[in-house]
């Protein structure tokens, strides 16, 4: 569970450049963490200085050293950094724990894992309040110490990021589910568009777009992802393709038994946590449209805030062939009526 950190100890070393390193750094040093920086990509590494992420100059003794490099390298890289850095604490952020975590026997490293990240790569993308409010995996191995998973435990919270305990195979498994399937799936969803025309995609709306957005995310880094956690991916993999056969089943004889596999996947999406780490509450969606104009939005948020009612989610669509979206602004629903009303009386146009 989260709770006030203890001061992260300067000098922090961060080891990798991109989206997530670069963010880890933007936000320690925020936070009034002395950064260094190191990258193989030299280039990445000023343009996270031009940002002010850190410093590039060499670091003798880092208290603490965060390895934000690809899962191929990642068990190599945590040797060196031990060899390196004899008095630190090392810890890194990938996506996938048990090979690394079964291959470190070093009490000064500790496994960790930031739920956070964005379509976009690299240090232009990153952003200090990346992990506010974002799970981070905290994954001990056998042998870490107490030292250092406390330590690791502060500089997440110091991110602002809620920690959570776990064992490497049940994290590499829970990201299965969680994450690497759901971005396969979505990146299948989006190969079939390559087929259709440009005629057809006009019709495009706004649940295209929320279930192929991340496929626009990193082909690399995924790839080295999804190797590295392989075992649990194809588990998941092979239980989503006995569902599916169900499903075409289902749908090539007209059967009955359609309405259930429906109402089993709006079941589950009451088990994803709300935003603030507990279950979702039921909410009520008003839509609102709003000319494609600057500071439209912030208006319109300015107002929904002036009446007092606090937004759960929001989501923006755009009208093909219209200079107008529609936002999406979800709450709960005790207040929807009144927030449509309180809208309308300031000149939106919003209805439930």
């Amino acid at each position: 569970m989260s709770s006030v950190p203890t001061p992260v100890e300067s000098p922090v070393l961060v080891v990798g450049t991109g989206l997530v390193g670069t963010s880890v750094a933007l936000g320690l040093t925020a936070a009034g963490v002395q950064v260094h920086l190191r990258d193989v990509d030299a280039e990445n590494v000023q343009l996270a200085v031009g940002l002010g992420a850190g410093t590039d100059a060499p670091v003798e003794a880092p208290a603490i050293v965060v390895l934000a490099v690809p899962p191929s390298v990642l068990a190599a890289e945590v040797e060196a950094a031990l060899a390196e850095f004899p008095d630190a604490v090392i810890t890194d952020v990938g996506s996938v724990k048990q090979a690394v975590c079964s291959a470190i026997t070093e009490p000064r490293f500790v496994g960790g894992h930031p739920m956070a990240g964005k379509e976009r790569s690299g240090p232009l993308a990153g952003s200090a309040r990346l992990f506010e409010g974002r799970p981070w995996a905290i994954v001990p191995t056998e042998y870490s110490s107490a030292a250092a998973i406390a330590a690791v435990e502060d500089l997440a919270r110091t991110l602002g990021a809620v920690t959570v305990r776990l064992e490497a195979e049940s994290h590499d498994r829970a990201v299965a589910v969680v994450s690497h399937v759901p971005h396969l799936v979505s990146n299948l969803a989006a190969g079939l568009l390559n087929d259709t025309s440009e005629s057809q995609m006009v019709l495009a709306g706004q649940g295209l777009r929320d279930v192929t957005r991340i496929a626009r995310s990193d082909t690399g880094l995924w790839v080295d992802i999804i190797r590295a956690n392989a075992e649990p991916v194809a588990e998941t993999l092979n239980e989503l393709r006995v569902r599916l056969d169900e499903l075409i089943s289902i749908v090539e004889d007209k059967a009955s038994g359609l309405d259930a596999v429906l109402a089993r996947g709006r079941s589950g999406t009451n088990h994803i946590p709300g935003k603030h780490g507990d279950l979702p509450s039921d909410v009520t969606t008003v839509y609102v449209t709003i000319d494609d104009e600057p500071g439209e939005l912030a208006r319109l948020l300015v107002d929904t805030g002036d009446v007092d009612v606090n937004i759960e989610d929001v989501r923006i669509d755009h009208e093909v062939g219209r200079p107008v979206g529609l936002v999406e602004i979800l709450v709960v629903p005790e207040r929807a009526e009144f927030l449509a009303g309180a809208l309308n009386s300031r000149g939106w146009t919003a209805y439930l």
